[in-house]
């Protein structure tokens, strides 16, 4: 079974650990407690082929900012959350994207974008993220856009799958362009 290695990348508060640990237990956590970094596996089976997902829930805070270099350079393939409710959250994932092609020195590189918190959309208002805001970034950026709830199980299992199928598809074209020489 093949091992596929996945970050959980976006700023404090966005629900990056309630999204994964909806994913891997389907419990929700109530309570926001800032993670340092946390680990977990869950064997996943996507279009028939069967996988275990390796998910690194990082930090969101800055002072942890240091340790994203190493997380990227170990990782294959990246979940970039923003709350729909935080603007602020928004902007700072184009740094995390930018950060990701510097250190993997590739311009495409897997990645889906998640806007969490869809559950909370009495308090989206015009000047928060809108849907189409996500939507636009997405296509920038040449990747899949989910919006999710982690609370309300909206679309969580449609992130973590869609990011095996990125992973699965770079290695696949990836491997395709490598060729010997005698």
């Amino acid at each position: 079974m093949r091992e596929l290695k996945a970050v959980v990348l976006g700023s404090g508060g966005v629900g990056k650990s309630a999204l994964t640990v909806k994913f891997v237990s389907g419990k929700f956590i109530e309570r926001y407690d800032p993670t340092v970094e946390d680990f977990y596996r869950k064997e996943i089976e996507v279009d028939g082929d069967p996988s275990v997902l390796e998910i690194l829930d990082t930090a969101g805070t800055e002072q942890f900012a240091s340790m994203r270099d190493l997380y990227i350079k170990n990782g294959q393939g990246f979940v970039i959350v923003y709350s729909v409710t935080s603007s602020q959250s928004f902007l700072d994932i184009q740094t995390m994207k930018d950060q990701i092609v510097r250190v993997k020195h590739r311009l495409k590189v897997p990645i889906i974008l998640v806007g969490n918190k869809r559950d909370l959309e009495a308090d989206r208002e015009a000047k928060k993220v809108a849907y189409k805001d996500g939507m636009l970034l997405a296509q920038q950026w040449g990747c899949p856009f989910v919006e999710s709830s982690a609370k309300s199980t909206h679309d969580v299992n449609a992130v973590f799958i869609e990011i095996v199928r990125e992973m699965t598809t770079a290695s696949t074209s990836q491997s395709s362009r490598c060729c010997t020489i005698l």
